[in-house]
């Protein structure tokens, strides 16, 4: 098992480079492999980007319900590669850790579900349930290709139940299940002057700088609280009894935040947010160079929580920053994503029963209820498109230090989240 799992980690599946499509498409044959040595049968689905594999095994016939399992195989990129104690490519096991790009994010948390759904056939014969599987290898990028092709395979992703593999716990003393995660929407603020780079000697005083420009906008974005000030940024947000219900943690402290009326997790799970994710402007290099740019730029994110549609979000925050533009500097505003919606889920479905019951038997602890500050942008759509009722799990902790160098998982969560697959399978 464990070498399957290295195998797995060696692939160099990085979705945000077209150097690596070779890689990724390697290692979606060697997961297609896998599965297809299991009895499953599969399909490789083209993409505008990374093919997406459709396994599937419906011998519990059509009165057994169908689960959809989702996962993606492609990693984040693995800069600044001099931080890293090993090759990112090359797992490196310490003692109970390994450590490698995707060790945790998406391929360990992928890995000990087909690793499980191996085992349970093999020891059980068949599976009391339909058992699909969608693993896409673009969901670093947004999902772009598996979000375009979804129409084209609605009938094959017809299911019950659809559980998405992806997400963490707070600490291992606090098995938890996710009931819900946000939406994103990423922008692109370009601001200039209308002219060229400039003497800052000659010029300075005279023209409005873009960066004085952009940076007296953003500032204007949030008050003194940290309360967004954009127009309509906060109507029509909803909240359920469900989400009031999740299990905050009073003691954690944070000084910063979009507003600091809530406590860090009511920020995290429940309310907007509007980040400045980087800024690009003038000279930065060695030395010194006295320019006034000609442009500059910021990139913008927003987390969403339920009630905030994507597409309304972007239009407020456009008027906003055309309303606040200062005399001779010009603006553009560009998404740079389909945003996604956020999403919720019921913790009384059955398959919310079904994993908080394999969670209490592996972890032999109550299984709480939390949200996640995060975003799966496919989760909706695929919900959607398969007609199943979602629940989000996984084993994920900050420790594992995903998207950073040194990503790492622990063999021993490998072996619980087997556990917990087989004991969901074993619900029905």
């Amino acid at each position: 098992m464990i070498e399957d799992y290295l195998t797995f980690l060696r692939f160099k599946s990085i979705s945000a480079d077209n150097l690596f499509q070779k890689d990724c498409l390697e290692c979606v044959k060697w997961l297609e492999n896998f599965l297809q040595k299991e009895g499953f049968k599969t399909e490789l689905l083209p993409t505008s980007t990374n093919p997406a594999l459709f396994a599937s095994d419906l011998s519990a016939g059509p009165l057994a319900p169908t689960l959809l399992f989702y996962q993606h195989y492609d990693v984040q990129p693995v800069d600044p590669l001099e931080l890293w104690k090993n090759n990112p490519f090359e797992p490196q096991i310490t003692g109970n850790r390994i450590t490698a790009r995707g060790a945790q994010d998406n391929k360990g948390q992928c890995f000990y579900v087909l690793q499980a759904l191996k085992d349970y056939k093999k020891n059980m014969g068949s599976f009391p349930v339909n058992v699909k599987i969608i693993i896409e290898g673009d969901e670093e990028m947004g999902s772009i290709g598996l979000k375009e092709i979804l129409p084209l395979h609605k009938e094959k992703l017809q299911a019950d139940y659809l559980l998405v593999t992806d997400l963490g716990i707070k600490s291992l003393e606090e098995p938890a299940i996710t009931l819900g995660t946000r939406g994103l929407i990423t922008m692109e603020l370009t601001v200039s002057g209308g002219h060229c780079d400039l003497h800052s000697g000659e010029y300075g005083g005279i023209v409005y700088n873009p960066l004085h420009a952009l940076v007296e906008m953003l500032a204007k974005v949030r008050d003194e609280s940290g309360r967004i000030t954009i127009e309509g940024f906060y109507d029509n947000l909803i909240f359920t009894q469900e989400d009031l219900d999740t299990e905050w943690d009073d003691k954690i402290s944070a000084a910063g935040g979009e507003s600091r009326l809530y406590t860090p997790f009511e920020r995290a799970w429940l309310q907007p947010t509007f980040e400045i994710n980087g800024l690009k402007g003038g000279y930065s290099g060695p030395g010194f160079k006295t320019v006034i740019p000609g442009e500059a730029m910021a990139k913008i994110s927003c987390r969403l929580v339920p009630g905030q549609n994507p597409q309304t979000i972007f239009q407020n925050i456009e008027k906003f920053f055309t309303n606040i533009t200062p005399p001779s500097i010009h603006i553009a505003l560009k998404l740079l994503q389909e945003g996604s919606s956020a999403l919720r889920t019921s913790s009384s479905s059955p398959i919310a029963l079904a994993v908080i019951t394999a969670y209490e038997k592996v972890f032999g602890k109550r299984c709480g209820k939390i949200m996640a500050g995060g975003t799966i942008g496919i989760a909706g759509p695929l919900a959607s498109t398969s007609n199943a009722s979602v629940i989000f799990l996984g084993l994920g902790l900050s420790s594992d230090q995903i998207h950073a160098p040194n990503e790492n998982f622990s063999l021993s969560r490998i072996q619980q989240g087997h556990a917990i697959i087989t004991h969901i399978l074993d619900f029905f």
